[in-house]
């Protein structure tokens, strides 16, 4: 027998979080989020409060718990593109297509009760958290920003009605390609920067660079992100976790910003040291052992997660994206580093698709958002 229950106890609650860590737990390639952060949806006041309505909901199958999942209505999102969407996001479950169709099931009347015509995701509350669907590379390792599942999830997504929308790759970088000189695309970039009046941004350390740049950096990527598949506008809350979220884990030496004659901000990126290799093995919690960890990794990262990248519009055409391909190959001659990785690229995302064609890359994994129509 299998029942579907919406999470409203703290009991409920415990076990929505504490599903995947216990289905995973012997799993090498599963990184948990923090469970500090999965538990600030539970509480009163959180950040998507504003812009979001969600349910969670529980399987359970003979008494125990089998499968969760999350329904999210992105009300900044319908409205952007002039939508009726649900999204589903937090879906686990066992290996039992019956559980995954019980819990599909009810995400979608709950859609329906609210108005919506189509389902959607994985897709969380906004583009800053973990989404997508692994259909390539489940015996690579993870990165902390992206979420770990079973092969079988896409079978059993896929035999309830639900079609590709958009797919995401993720390769890992490991130098130039051979073909590459970095200081040719060194004098590339110092040609840009003359002819346009261009200029690298400085930084004294992490907190200079938060300071310096935070806010041209949110109106850059409002403006750059627009149309990307399942953006949504940053609000106040959200720029505030964001920063939260960065502030011990960005430094200058992985950043670039370029601004122009003005000081204003044309483009930017950067990258973190890689967290997974901390909370490997894990539940997620702040342990005096994974503080250790994770300590070491940003004092001393031997892989970095390639974050965010915006460009002004007016300078998408202008060849900056040199600056940005030098930049990263700098990066990965620091004697630490061992690669870098992408994480998520729209496979359609031409730009940065072909920057990657400039480095060592090898394509590691594959994400799929999902889509249907709700009858």
């Amino acid at each position: 027998m299998i029942e579907i229950k919406e999470v409203k106890s703290r009991r409920q609650q415990r076990e929505f979080l504490n599903f995947p860590l216990d289905l995973y737990a012997d799993n090498p390639y599963f990184i948990p989020p923090l469970y500090s952060d999965e538990r600030k949806m539970f509480r009163p006041g959180f950040v998507y409060s504003d812009c979001c309505d969600w349910i969670c909901l529980n399987a359970y199958k003979d008494g125990r718990i089998a499968g969760r999942i999350q329904g999210i209505i992105q009300r900044a999102a319908n409205e952007k593109n002039g939508e009726k969407r649900v999204r589903f996001n937090r879906f686990d479950a066992i290996d039992d297509p019956a559980v995954s169709k019980a819990l599909f099931d009810a995400v979608e009347q709950w859609g329906r009760e609210k108005g919506m015509d189509t389902i959607c995701g994985p897709l969380s509350f906004s583009d800053l958290e973990r989404e997508g669907l692994l259909i390539e590379g489940f015996d690579q390792p993870q990165t902390f920003e992206e979420q770990y599942n079973a092969a079988y999830y896409q079978q059993h997504i896929e035999q309830l009605g639900f079609v590709k929308e958009v797919d995401w790759t993720e390769s890992r970088l490991y130098g130039p390609a051979p073909d590459e000189d970095p200081e040719e695309i060194d004098k590339l970039t110092d040609f840009i920067f003359r002819r346009y009046k261009l200029h690298f941004g400085p930084s004294s350390g992490a907190r200079d660079f938060i300071n310096r740049y935070a806010n041209g950096i949110f109106g850059l990527l409002d403006k750059s992100y627009e149309s990307l598949y399942g953006t949504v506008p940053f609000t106040e809350g959200m720029k505030k976790l964001m920063i939260e979220n960065f502030r011990l884990v960005i430094n200058p030496k992985y950043a670039a910003v370029v601004l122009d004659e003005n000081d204003r901000i044309v483009c930017f990126g950067f990258a973190i040291p890689a967290l997974a290799p901390a909370l490997a093995g894990t539940r997620g919690r702040f342990t005096p052992r994974v503080l250790w960890r994770l300590l070491r990794c940003i004092r001393h990262p031997k892989i970095i997660d390639l974050c965010l990248i915006g460009v002004e519009p007016e300078y998408l055409n202008k060849g900056v994206s040199s600056a940005f391909t030098s930049a990263i190959m700098h990066m990965l001659q620091d004697t630490d580093v061992e690669y870098a990785e992408t994480n998520l690229n729209l496979e359609d995302n031409y730009a940065i698709q072909n920057m990657w064609r400039r480095f060592q890359a090898v394509q590691a994994k594959r994400r799929r958002a999902y889509v249907k129509k709700l009858a």
